[in-house]
């Protein structure tokens, strides 16, 4: 009779958790950029840390499903009907601002170089995932537009194939509106190399080069 083939790699992992213990790896594992080694050493760390800690943590996420939502204007991330960025008057309503994410405002916001408001669309138009104009918060752009106070609106989709795609369908739509519509200059970041650069972010670099004085 054959020995009994020992487990061995991933067969050995598969039974090593179980109960809560392996539900919490799991749980974590689908949070995005967490991997499996990296969900593992979270859930030990929640495992050895206070149960007071833990506790905090949980109702800050349980917090934030209860008490966060869109704002009605912009569609940015907010605890009331409107976010503070639109509820701030100092704010230049005559430009906005066209992102993706509501992280992308956040991003933005800490160059401290930009101090007029924003529109978060929820995404991008990337036909693979099923996402088209209809999913996005486009419909709601341009009926802000509607009363001609937007001047300018700035395109700060991400600068890969799908960003590119949906600014390249905004300024098709907006041109046609008479707004003035710029786009992010993007390129080679500082202090990286051309070889590793990627065919879209060194074609912009070339499209965004500039006269040396």
């Amino acid at each position: 009779m054959d020995e009994e083939r020992a487990p061995t790699g991933p067969e050995i992992e598969e039974n090593v958790y179980e109960g809560a213990v392996q539900d919490l790896i799991d749980e974590l594992g689908r949070l995005p950029g967490v991997g499996p080694k990296s969900a593992q050493r979270i859930a030990f760390h929640l495992l050895d840390a206070d149960k007071e800690d833990v506790r905090r943590l949980a109702d800050a996420m349980t917090a934030v499903k209860d008490k966060v939502k869109f704002c009605r204007i912009c569609g940015n991330v907010s605890e009331l009907d409107e976010c503070a960025i639109c509820r701030d008057a100092r704010r230049d309503p005559s430009v906005i601002c066209v992102v993706e994410e509501s992280k992308d405002v956040m991003a933005i916001e800490r160059t401290r170089s930009f101090r007029g408001r924003y529109h978060v669309l929820g995404g991008a138009i990337s036909p693979i995932q099923g996402i088209g104009p209809d999913q996005l918060r486009i419909r709601e752009l341009m009926t802000r537009l509607s009363d001609e106070t937007v001047q300018e609106v700035v395109l700060a989709t991400d600068p890969n194939l799908e960003g590119e795609a949906t600014a390249t369908y905004l300024s098709r739509m907006l041109k046609t509106l008479g707004v003035r519509v710029t786009r992010l200059a993007s390129g080679l970041p500082v202090g990286g190399d051309l070889e590793y650069a990627d065919e879209v972010t060194l074609g912009r670099a070339f499209e965004g080069r500039t006269v040396v004085a």
